[in-house]
């Protein structure tokens, strides 16, 4: 039976046996691999459920193999069947899921239907919620409107009852608060003209201010007017002198002002607002200026007549003393005046003012009866530089009304001195006599040269003790004049000594009065004024100098003049140096020539027929268009007046130094270049040595006269130098040309004789060589 099997076994193909192993047998594949293939067979015999038939016939055989094939097809099959079985069950479901969501889209649809049916309705009612809110909002707002408007409305009755109280008073706290109430309901009263009741309601608020304003005004007031009678009352005849007085009415006055400053600072405040708060603030200032000036003004005027009394010889100070009692006024009237107000008043100033007038009424009097021009200028400085340089300057809000007093009175000051400077530049520099010892030139300089000799022997003998040469010299009367070195401004050097020319004492009068007069009024003045004042000084300075110079040329030699006049006009010109002015003024004058002309032409008896033509030759009219007088404008500076009044002294005494030496041999000279002259025009030629005037003889004694001369006039021209201008450099400049004079008419001499004669009558002439006449004015160098 195992044959058979193994025979029908071996009848089946191996492909056959692998794809039936494994298609139809795919759970034996997992099991372990069959050790024979007989194992193999008879697994797949069992698979089919044949394990116990035998395939004997062909019949069986393909009956086998179409069970095989069945079952192998089955076996494909199988996978295929189950995938579309479970394909069909997902589309079950998903039939089953769309189901439910069309109806679910259903039931939305009809939800969306209701919301939108429900919003609708939830929209009409939100917006029938916000409008009533929004109306309810401005009812409330309209209400609240309504009555914050009323509330001004509503506050006049309480401010009346307030006002009206009998136990109201002005220092209580509830009086301010009420006052800024009153003022905001005005305001706003004032700026809604539209509303109905506007008129009556602003005329009662207007009503309540009065009396609010009443109340202050009478408060203040009568605090003032019971502080000034207070006062009074201290000093029955009001009219303190003392520190003391003083004293009180400032310290009771400060000790009140707490009790209205609050007061007065809420007016000062609503002043720019309402004008009624600014009326009442002006009554409370006058009231306070009105008692301030009840009380200082006796005072003020008795303390100005006991330092008049005091010092009623002393002008100057008089002035620094009544001056500085004001300034002290003036700061604590201010300094009061702050402990009431905050805000300044331009009628503080007036009363300040109308009290510093009682000052210039007593000085003012004393000013206009001063001559002295030291007094004056001295009084200018104090008013000038201590009053209004110093003290304004330092404090100008506190001192306005002051200065406002002190130039008034310096204006009179300064009218004063020009007037007496006027009458003094007349007096004493232009009706100036001098006397014989002004005119005693050069017998005071070498008096004074003496005394200075001799003070510098005793020096010698006592140095400890200071000589006259080497005091070093001020004005007592002018610090501002220097020591006049005659020729410093050429040269300015350290001298150690000083030459009696130059001590001021020894100066000419008029020079001296003139610098001094300069010297007080260059800070007093104005610059025009003072340039006037000068030009006219030293206009009449310089012709007082010429007739002095005239008249020392009278009485002594020429050369003393012209000195005299050169040293005071260096003098001059030196000491209006410092002065930075200009002296320059104009002056302006008519000038009749041309109507003199035509009153000349019109008065020709031709001109009678011309006075009736109407055309352009009408006598009348040219005279009228011709005759009209020309206004003219010239410049006047005095500084180019000295300076040309020193440059024609100067160039007068070189040429008279120049004549006096070389005189003859000029006329000399002259002949001889008028006979060269002649003969070169044409006329006759003569020889110079064939005239009689020319011959070597005479011109010998004319050579020799003329060295002589030189040598025994030129050491006294030189000491007369030295004694008066007392400067090397000086003498040198001075010299200088009247040396050059020389050379030069010797070196024409020279050139002359050498082109003339001949060798044998130059011998004869024995002209002094350019080296002798060199060395004879070497002595001045």
């Amino acid at each position: 039976m195992h044959g058979s099997w193994r025979q029908r076994y071996f009848l089946l193909p191996i492909e056959d046996l692998c794809s039936l192993t494994s298609q139809s047998l795919p759970v034996l594949l997992t099991a372990a691999v069959p050790e024979s293939t007989e194992d193999v067979l008879l697994k797949g015999f069992a698979a089919l459920g044949m394990e116990d038939e035998r395939i004997e016939t062909a019949q069986q055989f393909f009956s086998w193999f179409a069970q095989v094939q069945t079952q192998m097809d089955q076996d494909e099959g199988a996978k295929y069947r189950q995938m579309r079985d479970y394909l069909s069950g997902f589309q079950e479901q998903c039939d089953a899921i769309l189901n439910d969501v069309n109806s679910a889209l259903q039931h939305l649809e009809s939800l969306q239907k209701q919301y939108l049916f429900v919003s609708t309705k939830t929209g009409t009612l939100h917006e029938a919620c916000e409008q009533l809110l929004k109306e309810q909002s401005e009812l409330v707002e309209l209400a609240e409107n309504i009555q914050q408007k009323l509330s001004y409305f509503n506050e006049l009755e309480n401010i009346n009852t307030k006002l009206n109280s009998p136990t109201l008073s002005v220092n209580s706290e509830g009086f301010i608060p009420m006052l800024a109430k009153l003022d905001d309901c005005i305001a706003y009263i004032s700026s809604h003209p539209n509303f109905k009741d506007y008129p009556v309601y602003l005329t009662k608020f207007k009503q309540c201010l009065s009396k609010a304003m009443h109340l202050i005004k009478t408060y203040t007031v009568n605090t003032l007017q019971n502080l000034t009678t207070q006062l009074m009352k201290r000093d029955p005849s009001a009219v303190p002198n003392s520190d003391n007085a003083f004293t009180l009415f400032y310290v009771k006055f400060r000790a009140a002002a707490p009790k209205v400053r609050t007061l007065i600072e809420q007016v000062e405040q609503r002043s720019e607002k309402m004008p009624e708060y600014q009326q009442v603030l002006n009554e409370i200032h006058q009231c306070y200026l009105d008692q301030r000036e009840l009380l200082l003004g006796p005072s003020i005027a008795s303390t100005v007549t006991e330092l008049t009394s005091q010092n009623n010889r002393d002008h100057c100070a008089l002035v620094r003393s009544g001056c500085a009692f004001m300034v002290h006024v003036c700061q604590d009237e201010h300094q009061l005046y702050n402990e009431f107000f905050t805000k300044p008043t331009p009628k503080l100033d007036e009363l300040l003012e109308k009290l510093c007038l009682s000052l210039y009424d007593v000085l003012r009097p004393m000013i206009i009866h001063v001559i002295h021009l030291e007094t004056l200028s001295e009084l200018c400085g104090i008013l000038k530089n201590e009053m209004l340089e110093d003290h304004v300057q330092n404090n100008a809000e506190q001192l306005g009304a002051f200065a406002a007093g002190v130039k008034q009175m310096l204006e009179d000051v300064q009218e004063r001195l020009v007037y007496r400077t006027h009458i003094y530049i007349q007096t004493d520099i232009t009706g100036y006599k001098p006397a014989p010892g002004d005119l005693a030139y050069p017998d005071k300089l070498e008096m004074m040269e003496q005394i200075a000799q001799s003070l510098k022997e005793e020096q010698k003998k006592l140095p400890s003790e200071a000589s006259f040469s080497d005091v070093r010299l001020e004005d007592p009367e002018s610090c501002s004049l220097v020591k006049s070195g005659s020729a410093e401004s050429l040269n300015p050097r350290h001298q150690s000594t000083i030459s009696p020319a130059d001590l001021h004492g020894m100066w000419y009068p008029t020079v001296r009065r003139t610098l001094v007069c300069l010297s007080k009024l260059y800070r007093c003045i104005d610059r025009a004024v003072f340039q006037g004042l000068s030009q006219e000084a030293l206009s009449a300075c310089i012709q007082s100098l010429l007739g002095a110079a005239d008249s020392i040329s009278k009485n002594k030699t020429q050369v003393d003049g012209q000195l005299f006049l050169i040293k005071h006009l260096l003098i001059l010109r030196e000491q209006i140096a410092p002065f930075h002015t200009d002296f320059t003024i104009k002056e302006i004058s008519l000038d009749l020539k041309k109507t003199r002309d035509a009153a000349f032409k019109i008065l020709n008896p031709k001109a009678v027929s011309r006075f009736f033509r109407l055309n352009s030759n009408n006598a009348l009219i040219q005279f009228l268009l011709e005759g009209t007088p020309e206004i003219r404008e010239h410049y006047i500076d005095s500084k180019k007046d000295v300076d040309r009044h020193l440059k024609s002294a100067c160039e007068q005494f070189i040429q008279q130094q120049t004549k006096q030496f070389i005189d003859q041999l000029e006329e000399f000279m002259t002949k001889a270049a008028a006979l060269k002259t002649m003969a070169t025009q044409g006329g006759p030629n003569y020889s110079l040595s064939q005239q009689p005037w020319a011959q070597p003889a005479k011109i010998n004694d004319l050579v020799s006269s003329t060295y002589k001369t030189i040598k025994t006039k030129l050491p006294s021209t030189l000491r007369s130098m030295s004694l008066y201008l007392s400067n090397k450099d000086t003498e040198l400049i001075l010299f200088k040309p009247v040396r050059n004079n020389i050379q030069q008419m010797f070196q024409k001499l020279h050139a002359l004789l050498k082109e003339e004669f001949s060798n044998e009558d130059l011998q004869i002439i024995a002209c002094p060589s350019m080296e002798q006449v060199n060395l004879l004015l070497s002595m001045s160098k």
